[in-house]
């Protein structure tokens, strides 16, 4: 069988949530699979690192597919003519993009529904795109795989897709995320808060992820408190991000807030942490919860959308839109030791239910499933 693969977001240096997603699985699929072919479409030059196995062929298709009109142009011209050319048997798409002018069978990964429910954070061009042919999409894929059972609800409230065509694939952690002993820990704060102990952010920083209000929520946590600990916030700049920016200029505690941009030591960032605080107001899956449970940290997150799915019994559940519930799960992670240290060990067993590995294999059924 011949399988292509969409792994426009494998990119050296720069790998996100998507990304990380396509990493985990396409690499276990080429392992797994040594009897298949793989032909990977990448939208720029490739790194060798990417290319998994010696049953993978890569091809670079242009346009690079870095705006709505790009992606039409890549998805709808350069895909169906690569596929023809590549004799290909499924097409597997990770993020959540297809071509409506192909017919090769499709399995298409839908991580979130979030321009629906936050249209205006979404660029325009980008918003009238997702408008027009995320629905397309949804009706043309033969298989979609969503990766929280809260997804696929979303999916099937919205659109007239039958059940039967939406499998449930849950993400999980990669590796480099463990725990570290205490001296470990301290050489970690010591580098990056002054030698104190730090509360986490990990991940994009635009307005569905909240960090405005968790920046007022940590003045509270240190008006309410007078506690030594910093916040730290990794991840890139993404957009509209002048909310962040005016949350941090009127903070009182500006000194004690610490952006640190994409950063390649994260999981040693992660292990270090008093807690993860994670508190979007919107998430397909949310990663970054995992990635704390499996570094012994506990986490703080949202009660909202696939957040308690993933989470669990195993975490702070708080209201996203409420800066005194975040404030005051800080201060009971910050002064409680035993409530700290029952949330690592329900993080310890509810990560087990989540393995990349089961994810591989149940997304190779969905490839199976639609090849004519």
């Amino acid at each position: 069988m011949r399988i292509a693969v969409n792994t426009r977001f494998l990119l050296r240096g720069k790998l996100e949530g998507i990304g990380w997603c396509t990493y985990e699985i396409v690499k276990r699929l080429v392992a797994n699979h040594p009897e298949h072919d793989f032909i990977f479409f990448f939208d720029r030059p490739y790194d060798e690192a990417y290319i998994f196995g010696e049953n993978v062929e890569a091809v670079v298709l242009n346009p690079p597919a870095r705006h709505a009109i790009l992606w039409y142009a890549w998805f709808e011209w350069a895909i169906p003519k690569a596929l023809e050319k590549y004799k290909v048997d499924v097409f597997y798409s990770p993020d959540g993009y297809c071509s409506l002018r192909s017919k090769v069978p499709t399995v298409m990964v839908m991580h979130d529904l979030a321009y629906l429910h936050y249209p205006k954070q979404v660029a325009w061009a980008a918003r009238k795109y997702y408008q027009q042919y995320i629905p397309q999409f949804l009706e043309r894929a033969e298989k979609t795989i969503t990766v929280s059972a809260f997804t696929k609800s979303d999916i099937l409230k919205h659109f007239a897709i039958p059940e039967s065509r939406v499998d449930v694939v849950h993400n999980a952690c990669r590796e480099g995320f463990s725990p570290l002993n205490e001296p470990g820990k301290q050489l970690i704060r010591d580098k990056h808060s002054g030698g104190v102990p730090y509360f986490f952010y990990v991940g994009a920083v635009h307005p569905r992820k909240n960090v405005d209000r968790l920046i007022r929520a940590f003045g509270l946590f240190k008006q309410n408190t007078n506690a030594p600990e910093k916040l730290l916030i990794t991840g890139r700049l993404a957009w509209q991000t002048e909310a962040v920016k005016l949350a941090w200029e009127q903070s009182p505690h500006q000194q004690d807030i610490i952006f640190l941009g994409y950063v390649d030591d994260l999981g040693v960032l992660m292990a270090a942490a008093k807690a993860l605080v994670y508190v979007s107001l919107f998430e397909g899956f949310g990663l970054p919860i995992l990635e704390a449970m499996h570094c012994d940290v506990p986490v703080i997150t949202a009660n909202l959308s696939s957040m308690p799915e993933v989470a669990g019994d195993a975490a702070l559940l708080v209201d996203p839109l409420s800066e005194t519930e975040i404030a005051s799960a800080m201060q009971l992670i910050g002064q409680d030791e035993e409530k700290r240290r029952s949330l690592i060990d329900k993080g310890q067993k509810q990560r087990q239910k989540f393995s990349w590995d089961k994810a591989a294999e149940q997304i190779w059924e969905s490839i199976i499933s639609v090849k004519r």
